[in-house]
């Protein structure tokens, strides 16, 4: 993406910027309170391991089913208002799990939560790239940073709510009203008018333009004679990008796997199998999105330095060995280790498959990125219930080999990203 701002970023595209901050800050925080009190939410529900998987499953389930609506209601309504709404709904999805006094009661409340969650995803995504745009410069990444800071807050606000032994309603509403009046505050300063860019829009119908004059330059026989060519040319280009995408839906997917494993099994995992206390558990999700945000913050140079395939395979070799060791020798200190070098060794892998995809031949304009976006939250939905389903036959340290084999496949697709840049 090419753009032609070279001035400074104006005062209200530096309040716009603090803005998509805010909204990927409490969008991080929220679900990261609800997730520490999984271990209580189990038990109080009386539910084993594979019933757990199903139900928390709900939550990536109504975000495939909500995820592809986001575009048009960003079309409607605006990218801002969309991503605030979202937040708010989110918030009181999160609290009525909290609440559940059934098994079912509680996956539909994590259903409504994740169907909102994707929803200002795209939302505040969408308006983080307006933002980008006017700064003429990339600063996607320090947004997804700042999501991480927001997970880390969220569960630490858990881990201290847990210590204080304040309940589940207490805890949670307080969670809902303080991020989702940060929400509200924050939607003043986001970008006005309409998400679409009527700069690239015009570029696009000149390109259009362009080559359906060149094409109708060329006479009957030109055009006839090289119709077999383009034809061949364009099956393998589409063979191709359809490789490419593949292999760029189970790299993002990967990266998904292993921060559900963090979210949904860590917790259980080491109250559980490892007998550690309510607070030391937390430890385990908040090492990993931790661990992920450090991995963010340092990501561009590393990318810039050895490649995003580099990048890539040595974290997938990261995560691999350092949860594989902490399976393999359990102790409560080893796994939180090995689940924060699984977060630090998947940081990037979500932020380049989006940008390869975004970038693929063949696809229209933000296709590859949708498809992508949508489709990696099928790690975040057939994790859970197999996890479970593993765990229950076996025991929940085999259920999480998921970690390291995640690791080992994005070590094997990673050749399909860009290599260092000579």
């Amino acid at each position: 993406m090419t753009v032609d701002v070279l001035s400074p970023p104006a005062p209200a595209e530096r309040q716009a910027r603090t803005a998509v901050a805010v909204l990927f800050f409490t969008n991080g925080a929220l679900f990261a309170n609800l997730l520490p009190r999984f271990p209580q939410i189990k038990a109080d529900l009386g539910i084993g391991n594979a019933a757990y998987g199903l139900a928390v499953a709900a939550f990536p389930t109504g975000a495939i089913v909500a995820g592809l609506a986001a575009g048009a209601l960003i079309r409607r309504y605006g990218s801002g208002r969309v991503a605030v709404a979202g937040t708010v709904l989110t918030g009181i999805g999160v609290l009525a799990a909290g609440l559940s006094g059934s098994v079912v009661l509680f996956a539909t409340a994590l259903l409504l939560a994740g169907a909102m969650d994707a929803i200002t995803d795209v939302a505040q995504n969408a308006h983080g790239l307006r933002v980008q745009r006017r700064y003429g410069r990339s600063i996607i990444n320090s947004f997804h940073a700042i999501w991480s800071i927001g997970a880390v807050t969220g569960g630490s606000m858990a881990a201290g709510a847990i210590a204080l032994d304040l309940s589940l309603g207490q805890h949670l509403l307080i969670s809902a009203v303080v991020f989702g009046i940060a929400a509200c505050v924050a939607l003043r300063f986001c970008l006005t008018g309409p998400d679409t860019e009527p700069d690239a829009e015009a570029a696009k119908e000149e390109t259009k333009e362009e080559t359906n004059g060149g094409a109708a330059r060329e006479t009957g026989a030109e055009s006839r004679e090289l119709a077999p060519q383009r034809e061949e040319k364009l099956r393998k280009t589409r063979l191709r990008t359809g490789y490419v995408l593949a292999a760029l839906v189970l790299i993002a997917a990967s990266g998904a796997l292993v921060e559900d494993a963090g979210s949904s099994w860590a917790a259980l995992y080491l109250s559980d199998s490892l007998h550690a206390s309510g607070t030391l558990a937390a430890s385990g999700y908040i090492a990993l999105v931790g661990a992920q945000f450090v991995g963010r913050m340092i990501g561009d140079r590393l990318v810039d330095r050895f490649g995003q395939r580099t990048v890539a395979r040595s974290g997938g070799l990261i995560a691999a060995v350092g949860m594989g060791l902490a399976l393999a020798v359990p102790t409560a200190t080893g796994t939180i280790l090995g689940f924060a070098t699984a977060g630090f060794g998947v940081a990037t892998l979500v932020p380049a498959a989006m940008h390869e995809a975004d970038e693929l031949p063949g696809l229209k304009p933000g296709s590859g990125l949708t498809i992508v976006s949508w489709l990696m939250r099928l790690g975040f939905l057939l994790s859970p219930p197999i996890v479970g389903l593993v765990a229950d036959s076996t025991s929940l340290r085999v259920g999480l080999l998921v970690v390291p084999l995640a690791g080992l496949m994005v070590m094997v697709l990673a050749g399909v990203l860009q290599p260092r840049r000579r």
